[in-house]
C-alpha cells in the first residue's frame, strides 16, 4: 500500500513540473492572433480598387517614353536614321592609331564597344545605306582634236630620239615655258598635233624632234598593242 501512495506522489510532482503546451502553430502565436491577422488581411485587399480593362492601356502601347522611343524606330521607314540620346553619343568605328578601320577585329572592337553598341552601329549603317542605280556612260563629244591613241599606236619610236628637225631657235627651257599653258601632257600633245605635228612645231613644244609635245609619253599606249 505505501508502494501505491509513494508512485501517486511521484506522478502529481512531476506534472506539475511540466511546462503547458500553448495553443500555437507554426508562422503565428496562437489561433486567435491568426484569424485577427487574416481578417486585417482581407479587410486592406477589399479597400483596394480594382483594375478594371478600361484602365489598362491598349495591347502594344506603353507610356513609358523609353519603350515608346524603342518602338518608334521599330515602325520607322526603312532608311531612316536612328535617333540618338542626348548625351549618349552614337557608337564609333573602332580604328588604330593611323585611323585604319579595325572593324574586322573581335578583340578591338570587344574592348571599345558592348554587342548593343554594335548593333546599333550595324543598324545605322544599314539605315545610312543608299544604292545607286547604274546610268548610261555620258556621250562621247564630237571634237577635232586628233586622236592621240591612234598617234600612239601609229608610231613605234622611242621618246627623246629625234625624228624631225625644228628650228635652230628651239631650246628645251622655251619648250617648258610654253607647255606649263597646258593642264595635262594629253592636252599639250593634241595641240602639238592640231599645229601640224609632229613634222611641224608652230607652238614650240617639241623642241627636240621626236614627234612627243611635253614629256607625253605614248608606252601606256603602245602597251595595250605590245609594242
Amino acid at each position: 500500500m505505501t508502494r501505491i501512495l509513494l508512485g501517486g506522489a511521484a506522478l502529481l510532482a512531476l506534472a506539475a513540473c511540466t511546462t503547458p503546451i500553448p495553443d500555437s502553430g507554426a508562422g503565428f502565436n496562437d489561433y486567435d492572433s491568426y484569424q485577427a491577422e487574416r481578417a486585417q488581411r482581407d479587410a486592406v485587399l477589399e479597400s483596394s480598387p480594382a483594375v478594371t480593362s478600361s484602365e489598362l492601356p491598349p495591347a502594344g502601347r506603353s507610356d513609358d517614353p523609353a519603350v515608346a522611343a524603342a518602338t518608334s524606330v521599330l515602325d520607322a521607314p526603312a532608311g531612316t536614321p536612328l535617333p540618338t540620346t542626348a548625351g549618349t553619343p552614337a557608337p564609333q568605328s573602332v580604328t588604330d592609331s593611323s585611323g585604319l578601320s579595325e572593324e574586322n577585329s573581335f578583340d578591338a572592337v570587344s574592348s571599345e564597344r558592348t554587342i548593343e553598341d554594335d548593333k546599333t552601329l550595324i543598324q545605322q549603317n544599314r539605315a545610312q545605306y543608299e544604292v545607286v542605280a547604274p546610268t548610261d556612260l555620258p556621250a562621247r563629244p564630237d571634237s577635232d582634236a586628233p586622236n592621240i591613241v591612234a598617234y600612239a599606236l601609229q608610231t613605234n619610236n622611242p621618246v627623246g630620239t629625234p625624228l624631225y628637225s625644228r628650228s635652230a631657235f628651239a631650246s628645251e627651257e622655251k619648250g617648258q615655258r610654253n607647255c606649263a599653258k597646258y593642264e595635262t601632257s594629253d592636252r599639250a600633245q593634241e595641240a602639238f598635233l592640231s599645229g601640224g605635228g609632229p613634222e611641224k612645231d608652230r607652238n614650240g613644244l617639241d623642241p627636240d624632234g621626236d614627234g612627243f609635245a611635253c614629256s607625253w609619253d605614248p608606252a601606256p599606249f603602245r602597251a595595250v598593242r605590245g609594242y
